[in-house]
């Protein structure tokens, strides 16, 4: 049972932690001044060590290089003892599992890092066989440049004796690289990135540079944790893993690991979408909302289907442009945003993350995987839902393209309505004229489709007929409240998220319905503010941090938002797992 790690805060893998020693330690940290080395059983059988609550003490170990053979890792494995202080035990991805430790070292870091494959499998392994709430500490490896791919992968600590080392040999350690002291004086230079405290270059010793190394490093980590807390370190990382090839390798490599990451990804948070690049396609973020739109989401208007750019301001609604196109469409077409990096968003869901917390660098020249993705999710969205014809109102940069290639694939006419701009008189008397004769649904439809819709996203396909077959709305778009017949509110639309949150009596109507439900089991108590992990029995496996979930016991039924996805609330013995919005005694 991990007594002295606990995690506080998510962004993908990486985490904000806290060492629990005498002296709290805020983690990603430097580990040099609260570890110590119990010593190699290479060299000479050992005692176990006498521990304290200062440091976390590396249990007596023989470490493996990279490449051992596992059955070699195998023969000559440590049987770790139970003790009662703050330990960690070594590990590689053969022998890493279970052993009551608070933090487990990887033996091979050296071997691995530097090497894009090699690092992703070796670190996803280990992150995956130890408990969620125990710290991963990659030792010797650390530079101000490559540490914040180091968190992201989900290392918790590191050391400054590379840093250190690279010091004592004269290289200069930056988070965009490194230079040679030699050189930099050869040049006639300065000290890139230098501190106040450092002195001038031709004053600078090597041990300076030990200190301007260390400092270097420390102040990196206090960015990546920064990062953390506010839900931006992936903005960072996009730029920050330039600056080496082999990162720049496993940026894209843990990229291509959805599974490991969105277990590990928020499902809503207010933290804005940085879309700088053509990878930010590949964030779990995107990728999430792509699958949930084209697998879950189903549209109930029977109208054409409107196809518009999409627009600077979010929701996209509250835009100028939007407001011509709707008052061109006056709800006689089911609109539609397309848009890179999010793909096609209904108008039922662009308050929904991310589709309202993003921010794209606007060129109007269309990068050809950007079209291809957002072609891709057009063509499944299509083929997904019955539209009587697609009038798409798009400009021909980019979006006219996607268009017509998916036009070519799909079994659903397509009709072009923009003159030159958009938003020109031409433009938008043609997208008028295109809709002459539709019926208008009215404003109790869209708001129903709209609850329904967003049920579908959040909980699964089908979810919003099996939770809301009748329903009655109160207030407006995006703030709905949703009542039974009788007038029970059951839910509310949460305008930051564009998620419903239910009450008492709609988490139960959630239980008892045939929609998908994500359930947290937990002992016998009534929780007051937040369930903590010691007191979850068993979760469901398909939670994510953020998630609507409810809360069920022998004595207690309640409902509330997820801290910690399901398979880390049932292996965590540290943090909170819920934070309770309402419960009742039963």
């Amino acid at each position: 049972m991990t007594e002295y790690f606990e995690v506080h805060a998510r962004d993908g893998a990486a985490r904000i932690g806290e060492l629990r020693l005498r002296d709290p330690v805020t983690t990603p940290a430097l580990a040099d001044d609260v570890v110590v080395d119990a010593g190699s059983l290479w060299a000479a059988d050992r005692d176990p060590p006498e521990g304290n609550e200062g440091a976390v003490t590396v249990l007596p170990h023989r470490a493996f290089p990279a490449g051992t053979d596992p059955t070699v890792q195998e023969s000559f494995a440590v049987d770790y003892p139970d003790v009662d202080f703050p330990s960690a035990g070594v590990v590689t991805a053969e022998t890493a599992a279970d052993y009551g430790c608070d933090a487990y070292v990887l033996a091979n870091a050296p071997g691995v890092v530097g090497h894009g494959e090699s690092f992703r499998d070796e670190t996803i392994a280990v992150r995956e066989a130890i408990p969620p709430d125990t710290a991963l500490y990659l030792a010797g490896v650390a530079t101000p440049a490559n540490v914040a791919s180091l968190v992201a992968a989900g290392v918790d600590l590191v050391d400054a004796k590379l840093a250190r080392v690279k010091g004592r040999q004269g290289v200069y350690l930056t988070t965009e690289g490194e230079y040679h002291l030699d050189e930099l004086a050869a040049e006639g230079g300065e000290l890139p990135g230098s501190f106040p405290s450092d002195p001038p270059l031709d004053e600078f010793t090597r041990e300076d540079c030990v200190s301007h190394n260390v400092a270097a490093l420390d102040s990196a980590l206090a960015t990546v944790r920064t990062r953390i807390r506010r839900g931006r370190l992936r903005d960072y990382l996009e730029g920050q893993a330039r600056h080496e090839n082999w990162l720049t390798a496993t940026f894209r490599e843990f990229d291509h690991e959805y599974r490991y990451l969105e277990e590990r990804t928020p499902v809503i948070r207010e933290a804005e979408i940085s879309a700088a690049s053509e990878e930010t396609l590949d964030r779990v973020e995107i990728q999430r909302f792509a699958d949930r739109v084209t697998t879950r989401y189903r549209n109930r208007f029977s109208n054409p289907l409107v196809l518009v750019p999409c627009s600077a301001r979010k929701p996209y609604s509250d835009s100028q442009s939007h407001a011509q196109f709707h008052r061109a469409i006056h709800y006689r077409g089911h609109l539609a945003s397309m848009t890179s990096p999010i793909g096609v968003v209904p108008q039922e869901l662009e308050c929904t993350y991310p589709a309202q917390h993003y921010d794209a660098v606007v060129t109007g020249d269309w990068s050809e995987g950007e079209k291809t993705f957002v072609a891709a999710v057009l063509r499944r969205y299509l083929e997904r839902n019955d539209y009587p014809r697609v009038i798409a109102h798009v400009p021909g940069e980019g979006y006219r393209d996607i268009c017509e290639r998916v036009a070519d694939d799909v079994d659903v006419p397509f009709e072009f309505t923009v003159a030159d701009h958009p938003t020109t008189s031409e433009s938008l008397s043609n997208l008028s004229d295109a809709l002459a004769g539709e019926l208008k649904y009215s404003k109790r439809e869209r708001q129903h489709n709209t609850v329904r819709a967003i049920a579908d996203y959040q909980f699964g396909a089908g979810a919003g007929d099996d939770l809301f077959p009748d329903l009655r709305t109160t207030s407006r778009h995006p703030k709905l409240q949703i009542r039974d017949d009788e007038g029970t509110q059951l839910a509310a639309q949460v305008p930051q998220y564009g998620v419903l949150s239910f009450t008492l009596d709609g988490a139960r109507h959630w239980a008892e319905s045939d929609a998908p439900t994500k359930r947290v089991e937990i002992d016998s108590f009534v929780p007051h503010g937040s369930v903590l992990a010691p007191g979850v029995v068993d979760a469901s496996e398909g939670i994510r941090v953020g998630d609507e979930v409810v809360v069920e016991g022998p004595v207690a039924f309640g409902v509330g938002r997820a801290e910690m996805s399901g398979p880390e609330m049932r292996d965590s013995t540290r943090g909170v797992a819920v934070q309770v919005r309402h419960v009742e005694e039963t």
